[in-house]
Formats: structure tokens, C-alpha cells, sequence
């Protein structure tokens, strides 16, 4: 009978992933992974900060809807009609979201899940209609496979070859959050924390707010088709969430964010070599190992220090209590 999980080889987990003919595509997964993490991570530092972690999630299942009615209108399943369709669907979701929250009673965790469930559910409807009309991987839609990235057609630029063109594009949209980051770091840092502060400086928090949700649609939309819609919601949280137990300090959280991309890409491509399973998936199965590790080990609030703490709070209090 085979084992649940396969012999562990020290040499072949950490050697196997770049020995012989693999090496090269294993390079464009880890780069793709990495990519898609550190654009992904940054922006969801925000989410976090605004306590609007959902969003994300909405945002990724709305795309669904949104490539197929553009296949629909376009007739054609091009990178340029499918990017502008789930482009507009993940904007519509900021929209409805926000009216359904400033226009109601209803909260605003209530308003992301009756976006992203109706939009979703529509989406499902449309392929289910028209299946024999919308030629769409559902599968490839929900889940991703970035093991397909190295054999995607190469962009070339002046006669040398840049790379696969989801590599390259994701690597313009994980440059561009990096800049635009960094030239609206004041505005992003002062709405989230504090809106009405915002104002006081003279600065828009309604207009942030919603030029982030879009520039969130432009990650999200990006790196879907490789990772999938439902790992993507992990991309934007996990790297957020690991930095911000060990530091306080928003500049650091965005350091560790991208040390994080690179550790759970690298790791997750030995995971998945190990496991032969999806390679999207062990990135996130390892993020979530750092994560952990992180919620252990945390110098501030980890489960040792606490532990520790608790422990000389119990010595030290009866010796207290005497001397008193």
C-alpha cells in the first residue's frame, strides 16, 4: 500500500528542485511566486491596517463574472479582454461594497460577503448558461497553476528575451506597487490609521481609499491566473499578518513582507517537488509555516514569550505579596 506521504530525501528536497532539465522552469515559478506575493503582501499590509482583510476576497471571487461577460462581449479569450473584464468586476465589487455599507445599517464584513457571494454566484450562473458558448477553465479560474508560467509565450525587448509574459507583467505590477507606495506612503499611512486626522491634513481619505481598492483589483486581477482567486486571499494576508507579529513598525512590516514572498516561493517549490502537488498551493502551505513559526517565536506577542512571562508572573507574585 503507498504511504499517505512520500519518503523524505534531505538531498532530493533541497537539490531536486534545480538539478537537470527542471531548474529552469522551477526559476520562473519561484520568480512568479515571489512576484505575485511581495505585490500581493504590500497592499494587503494596508487591508490589514484598515481591518478590510475581506476585501481581497471579494474581490478575487468577482472576477469570475467579469471575464465572462468580457469573453462573452469580445468572443475571444485574450490576456487584454480578460484582464480588463475582471478589472471591472473587481472595482464594481469596491463599489457595490461601500454603497451596501455607507447607504445601509448593514456592517461592512456583512456588505463584502453579499458582494463576493451574489457577484460569484453570478458569475457561476453565466458559465453554467452559456457553457457551451464561454470556453473557460473554471479550475484554472479558482485555483491557479503557476506550474504553467515557464511555458507561457516569452515577451522579447530589442531582441533579448525578458520572460514568460505573466512573469513580466507581474513584475511591472509588483514594481508599480513598490513606487506608488512609496510616493503616496504618507496618505496610504495617515487614512489608514486615522481618516479623520486625514482630513484635517488636507488629504482625501475617500480617495485613497478607493484608488487602493482599485490598485488592489489591479493585484489581484494580475495574479489570479496563475495562483488561482482562492489563493490569492492568502498572498494578501499571510505576509501581512507574519511581519506584523514581529515588529510594530510599518516600514519594517513592509521589509519582512518581501523577505517573506521570498522564503514561502523558494520553500513552497521544494514542498511542492516533495509532495508532486500544486506548487501555488505549497507557497501558502509554507507561508502559513512562517506564519507559525512566527506566532511562536515573536519576540512581542509570541507563545514562548508569553508562556515565559506567565510563569515568572506566578514566581514573582507570592514573593511580592511577602514582602507587602
Amino acid at each position: 500500500m503507498n504511504s499517505l506521504v512520500p519518503p523524505f530525501d534531505l538531498q532530493q528536497f533541497f537539490l531536486g528542485p534545480w538539478n537537470g532539465d527542471v531548474a529552469g522552469s522551477n526559476f520562473w515559478i519561484v520568480l512568479m511566486g515571489f512576484l505575485v506575493t511581495t505585490a500581493c503582501g504590500l497592499v494587503g499590509n494596508y487591508l490589514i491596517l484598515r481591518r478590510m482583510a475581506l476585501v481581497g476576497d471579494a474581490i478575487s471571487h468577482s472576477v469570475l463574472p467579469g471575464i465572462a461577460i468580457a469573453f462573452l462581449i469580445s468572443q475571444n479569450r485574450g490576456t487584454l479582454s480578460m484582464f480588463l473584464g475582471a478589472l471591472a468586476a473587481g472595482v464594481v465589487t469596491t463599489v457595490i461594497i461601500e454603497i451596501i455599507h455607507k447607504k445601509t445599517r448593514v456592517k461592512q464584513d456583512a456588505a463584502i460577503g453579499i458582494a463576493f457571494t451574489s457577484l460569484f454566484a453570478i458569475g457561476v450562473i453565466l458559465i453554467s448558461i452559456y457553457t457551451s458558448q464561454v470556453d473557460l477553465d473554471q479550475e484554472c479560474v479558482l485555483y491557479g497553476e503557476i506550474a504553467f508560467v515557464p511555458i507561457e509565450p516569452p515577451v522579447k525587448f530589442g531582441g533579448v528575451v525578458l520572460g514568460p509574459l505573466p512573469v513580466v507583467r507581474m513584475g511591472i505590477v509588483a514594481a508599480l506597487t513598490i513606487l506608488l507606495i512609496w510616493v503616496f506612503y504618507k496618505e496610504l499611512l495617515v487614512s489608514s490609521f486615522d481618516p479623520g486626522l486625514a482630513l484635517s491634513l488636507g488629504i482625501n481619505a475617500t480617495l485613497v481609499h478607493y484608488a487602493l481598492m482599485s490598485w488592489l483589483s489591479v493585484v489581484v486581477v494580475s495574479a489570479f491566473e496563475s495562483v488561482g482567486a482562492i489563493l490569492v486571499i492568502a498572498m494578501l494576508i499571510l505576509p501581512g499578518a507574519t511581519a506584523s507579529l514581529l515588529s510594530d513598525r510599518l516600514p519594517v512590516i513592509m521589509g519582512m513582507t518581501v523577505v517573506h514572498a521570498a522564503l514561502s516561493s523558494i520553500l513552497g517549490v521544494h514542498l511542492a517537488t516533495w509532495l508532486n502537488c500544486s506548487s501555488a498551493g505549497a507557497m501558502v502551505v509554507m507561508a502559513s509555516v512562517l506564519f507559525t513559526l512566527a506566532w511562536i517565536f515573536s519576540p512581542h506577542d509570541g507563545l514562548i514569550r508569553r508562556f515565559v512571562f506567565r510563569r515568572f508572573l506566578r514566581h514573582e507574585a507570592p514573593a511580592v505579596a511577602e514582602i507587602s
